[in-house]
């Protein structure tokens, strides 16, 4: 029996994308169907590179064709990944999504969130850029394994320096001397945070992913104010000494109307060598932050010594040791953090498309 390319298109049509609670038809995310014999190809223009529920969305896929008498299915997927609404003085205009990791309180491994955050990100296939907004301890070109000095081609723009295909930029790029201490008062971070969101070149990007200093002084006050925020990632620990600062960044976001996207809990929990759980700084911190904040919690990240160890040697855990549980972990943060960003962007923009055209990612067979 001949398989149809209408009814092949019908059927896939017919399939809901979980994230935002619509069809691929009414999503218009169906952009092609090739019939050869009980042969099909289709291509897909979903609505983000990465998702907690991509591989279920795409096994319904193939079973909506198959189920028209395809015995083999190609699909090849795009995506469109949806953007905030910027008004005519944003500083980083074509980067469609940024989204500040925050803490009240250090030494939570914010840092450490951020870049594996951003990895993730990257290796699902996202345009992605890091900003080390920690101005007076700038730890991303330790944690990249990244050192260099940021040139400009034309006079004008700062070209940001790059590892592992992403754009990155931090002050620690402009110290002569990694051990100098900057001193400065407010107003001078506040020109050189604008100076890296607006100066530096980021280009188009998916997802610009800040690390942000603790607590809420003025690096956290000026980006909210010149930027339009997608919405922010909090960072804890368990144990409540942490929460007492951490839930004052929420309270934060809250008064400047900054989303918050979700909440990580990091040193969450460790597994001994016989497999014994142990919850090292307590338990349920990160679900009191979240019900806090009104938001879900992201995920739990264990530790591991893998993360110190490969952060330390400048290749985060995501890209050395990606099958590694804390690796898992931030993977299954990073799905969750892009799934929120869809869902947020599509409720408060009425599920328009972005005006780029989709992007290709690799064909899943």
């Amino acid at each position: 029996m001949a398989v149809s390319v209408q009814a092949v298109t019908d059927a896939v049509a017919r399939v809901l994308d979980p994230v935002v609670r619509r069809t691929l038809g009414e999503l218009r995310a169906v952009q092609g169907v090739q019939v050869d014999d009980q042969r099909v190809k289709v291509q897909l223009a979903l609505l983000a590179p990465v998702s907690a529920h991509r591989e279920a969305l795409l096994r319904e896929v193939r079973e909506a064709a198959e189920s028209c008498g395809a015995t083999a299915v190609d699909l090849e997927v795009t995506s469109q990944v949806r953007t905030r609404q910027t008004a005519g003085d944003d500083p980083c205009p074509e980067v469609k999504n940024v989204i500040p990791v925050v803490s009240g309180k250090g030494g939570v491994g914010k840092s450490t969130v951020a870049t594996n955050l951003a990895l993730a990100l990257h290796r699902a296939g996202a345009r992605v850029g890091l900003l080390d907004a920690d101005i007076y301890g700038p730890s991303i070109p330790t944690m990249m394994g990244i050192m260099g000095r940021p040139v400009s081609r034309d006079g004008k723009a700062i070209e940001p320096l790059e590892r592992f295909g992403m754009k990155i930029m931090s002050m620690g790029f402009l110290l002569e001397d990694p051990h100098t201490a900057v001193v400065w008062r407010g107003p001078m971070i506040q020109g050189a945070l604008q100076q890296f969101l607006k100066d530096v070149s980021w280009g188009k990007l998916d997802y610009l992913i800040l690390d942000l200093p603790p607590g809420t002084g003025d690096v956290a006050l000026t980006l909210f104010q010149k930027v339009k925020v997608t919405g922010v990632v909090v960072v804890t620990t368990p144990q409540d000494v942490a929460l007492m600062d951490v839930y004052k960044s929420v309270s934060m976001c809250q008064k400047l109307n900054a989303p918050v996207l979700g909440v990580v809990e990091n040193m969450s929990y460790f597994i001994d060598s016989v497999g014994v759980r142990h919850e090292l700084f307590g338990r349920g911190g990160g679900a009191r932050v979240a019900e806090f904040a009104k938001a879900p919690l992201l995920g739990q990240v264990p530790m591991d010594s893998l993360v110190r160890e490969w952060g330390d040697n400048g290749t985060p855990v995501v890209q050395a040791a990606p099958a590694s549980p804390a690796a898992r972990a931030f993977k299954d943060i990073a799905e969750r953090v892009a799934d929120r960003v869809t869902a947020m962007l599509f409720e408060l923009y009425g599920g328009v498309a972005p005006t780029e055209g989709p992007r290709r990612l690799p064909i899943v067979r």
